[in-house]
């Protein structure tokens, strides 16, 4: 039978609209592959400043934690150390020990102690306006480490510069993973937790890669505190699979935490290392974590910040507020942890601490 010429035209049409949409499709997962492809390079090339202030004499300095028990916390104070070392400064670390209550104690004590600089490590400023208003008030530089959604200079926060890989972009590759590795069919649950402004932005980041993705289904968004995960994450678990089954074959995640406990979980349910949800986080990149990617257990991928070059950077820049110039512009690159890599670039630390020479090259900046 002859369809009439409309009816011709329309079957066409659907047709071409078909072929455009697979093709977007395909497209659009080649471009995963191509940026998980870039970001699992090795880092053996120093990228960032090469020039600055000479050290600034006589500093005495703090390092507020939001607390230490977050290895990512841990990481960059220790980091810190290292640098105020080198660069020739005292440092004293204050550990908020998990709570607003005891940041806003911390940064009192802080202002008691009159430092020349404090560095806030892990939490967000706009949580402390009121006592970051007294540090403001008595005009003691600050630095940050994931105090914001982004990275740069804070002013109306107070802060001198924020240092962090860009969130969103961290957020962004963790999704690319799991796009291309499942070529274009993932499943996926976000993890995040809302107390904390830079976590919003990552799992808003990652839920839009997901929606891009035609073949792929953003199931849903688990906001749950982090300071909660080994009480909350094993029934957490155990209800997705429940309501969700095979269809969830990723686990995305603002930070590696999450998975400490997701992990056991999925063991106890009797799901084997091989199969789904298979586990990535844009977090800070934890040892067990490494271990997890290295050993093939249940986790593929992290997206680690490199913690201890971020401590060298925060000292570099609070040594450019205190030589009263500008901050120095630097972000540093995403990278993508797999098991390809993972004995690279610190990994087989269980770390990511760059091959590229960054404490040399800050060590050159303030000697010369």
């Amino acid at each position: 039978m002859t369809l009439p010429v409309f009816s011709r035209t329309l079957v066409s049409g659907l047709l071409a609209l078909s072929v455009m949409t697979s093709a977007f499709a395909d497209d659009f997962v080649a471009q995963a592959k191509q940026r998980v492809a870039d970001a699992t390079q090795p880092w053996h090339h120093w990228s960032g400043p090469i020039s600055g202030p000479a050290a600034q004499a006589n500093k005495q300095i703090l390092f507020i934690a939001s607390d230490l028990r977050n290895s990512g916390v841990l990481g960059v104070s220790e980091g810190v150390e290292e640098a105020a070392k080198a660069i020739g400064w005292k440092l004293r670390v204050l550990d908020g020990q998990g709570s607003i209550s005891g940041r806003t104690a911390a940064l009192n004590q802080a202002l008691a102690l009159k430092p020349d600089g404090i560095i806030l490590g892990g939490f967000d400023a706009h949580e402390q306006a009121a006592a970051i208003s007294k540090v403001r008030a008595a005009n003691i530089p600050m630095v940050g480490w994931h105090a914001g959604p982004g990275a740069g200079a804070m002013p109306a926060e107070g802060l001198f510069v924020n240092v962090t890989t860009d969130p969103t972009e961290v957020a962004k590759i963790a999704a690319y993973y799991a796009v291309a590795q499942s070529d274009g069919k993932a499943g996926v649950v976000i993890f995040t937790d809302s107390l904390y402004t830079v976590a919003t932005a990552k799992s808003d980041a990652m839920a839009e890669v997901i929606k891009q993705c035609s073949g792929c289904t953003l199931l849903e968004v688990q906001d749950t505190p982090l300071a909660e995960t080994s009480t909350r994450m094993p029934q957490l678990t155990t209800s997705l699979l429940q309501r969700h089954g095979d269809k969830w074959n990723y686990a995305l995640g603002i930070n590696d935490l999450y998975f400490d406990f997701i992990g056991p979980s999925l063991s106890r349910l009797g799901r084997t290392p091989e199969q789904p949800p298979f586990s990535l986080w844009a977090g800070d990149g934890s040892e067990s974590a490494f271990q997890r990617i290295r050993k093939s257990r249940y986790q593929v991928a992290t997206v680690p910040e490199p913690l201890n070059l971020h401590g060298w950077q925060l000292i570099d820049e609070l040594n450019r507020a205190f030589a009263g110039e500008q901050p120095s512009g630097y972000v540093t690159a995403v990278h993508l942890v797999t098991p390809q890599n993972v004995e690279f670039d610190g990994g087989e630390r269980n770390t990511f601490d760059p091959d590229n020479g960054y404490a040399a090259a800050y060590s050159k900046i303030w000697k010369h």
